[in-house]
C-alpha cells in the first residue's frame, strides 16, 4: 500500500467534536517533478463556508480533490470530522486504505465539479436517485421520493422527467448539486461550479448554494465569484503557487488585502 510521510503540526491531533470539520496539516502534492501544493495548513469549522480564491494553477482545485482523496497527497494529512482521509497511521507513516474504505469516506463528502457529469441516458430524477440505491443506502422508492424533494429544493420540481440534454447548463448544475446532496453529506466541495455557465445562468446556481449555506451546510468553494465570497463566505483563503498567501474574513480580505500578491489579483478581478 502507498506510504505517505507525515509531519503534523504540534498539538493538532484533530478529533471529532472539536467543531472543526476539515483540518489540513502541511499538505504536499506533486505531479512528477512539479510540486503543486507546498504545505497547506487549513481549518474549516462545522457549518462554515470557506471560499478559495487564486489564479489558475495556484493549486485550489488540486487541494479540493485531495480532501476526498481523488488525488493522493505526498505528505501531511487531511481530516474530515476527525477522521483521517484515505489513510491509516502506523509508526509515523500513513498507509493508504483499501478502495472500499475510501469510497465509504467519500460518501460523506459531496462534490460538485465545473462540468456537470450527469448520466445523459438518465432523467434528472434518475441521476439524483441512482447513488443512494447503488450504495444500498436507500430502497428505490424512498430514493426516488427524496430525489424528487431535492430537485424541488433546487427549483427543478417540474423537470423530474427531463434528460440532461433537455436542460440548460444552470439546470444541469443544479441537478448535480441535488445528486451530491442525495448522499446526505456532512461536507460539500464545489470546484468552480459556475465557471462553465453562461453569465445569465450563474445566479440560479449561486442561489442554491446560498440556500445550503443558510441551512448550515459546511462548504469549501473554489470560486472567482467575489460577490458570493463577500456575501456568503465565513472565511476566504487566497492561494498562489501552491501556498496559502492570505486568509481571513472575506469582507476584510477583499477590502483590505495585506499581501501584495492578493492586492494584484483582486485588482484584476474586482
Amino acid at each position: 500500500m502507498t506510504q505517505v510521510t507525515t509531519t503534523p503540526a504540534a498539538g493538532a491531533a484533530g478529533t471529532a467534536g472539536d467543531g472543526v470539520m476539515v483540518r489540513a496539516e502541511q499538505v504536499h502534492k506533486s505531479f512528477g517533478p512539479v510540486e503543486v501544493l507546498k504545505g497547506i495548513d487549513l481549518e474549516v469549522r462545522s457549518g462554515e463556508v470557506c471560499c478559495l480564491l487564486g489564479p489558475s494553477g495556484s493549486g485550489k482545485s488540486t487541494f479540493l480533490r485531495c480532501i476526498n482523496h481523488l488525488e493522493k497527497i505526498n505528505a501531511g494529512r487531511i481530516r474530515v470530522d476527525g477522521d483521517l482521509i484515505g489513510y491509516r497511521e502506523r509508526g509515523g507513516k500513513l498507509h493508504e486504505m483499501r478502495e472500499k474504505e475510501i469510497a465509504a469516506q467519500r460518501r460523506a463528502i459531496g462534490m460538485v465539479f465545473q462540468r456537470f457529469n450527469l448520466f445523459p441516458h438518465m432523467t434528472a430524477l434518475q441521476n439524483v436517485a441512482e447513488a443512494p440505491v447503488l450504495t444500498g443506502r436507500e430502497r428505490k422508492g424512498a430514493a426516488r421520493d427524496r430525489a424528487a424533494a431535492l430537485l424541488q429544493r433546487v427549483g427543478l420540481g417540474d423537470k423530474l422527467g427531463n434528460y440532461p440534454g433537455q436542460l440548460s447548463g444552470g439546470q444541469q448544475q443544479r441537478v448535480a448539486i441535488a445528486r451530491a446532496l442525495a448522499m446526505q453529506p456532512k461536507l460539500m466541495l464545489f470546484d468552480e461550479p459556475t465557471s462553465a455557465l453562461d453569465p445569465e445562468l450563474v445566479g440560479e446556481v449561486l442561489d442554491v448554494m446560498k440556500d445550503l449555506a443558510r441551512d448550515g451546510m459546511t462548504m469549501i468553494v473554489v470560486t472567482h465569484e467575489i460577490g458570493f465570497a463577500r456575501e456568503v463566505g465565513d472565511s476566504l483563503v487566497f492561494m498562489d503557487d501552491g501556498v496559502v498567501v492570505e486568509s481571513g474574513p472575506p469582507r476584510e480580505v477583499i477590502a483590505n488585502p495585506r499581501h501584495d500578491r492578493t492586492k494584484a489579483f483582486l485588482a484584476k478581478v474586482l
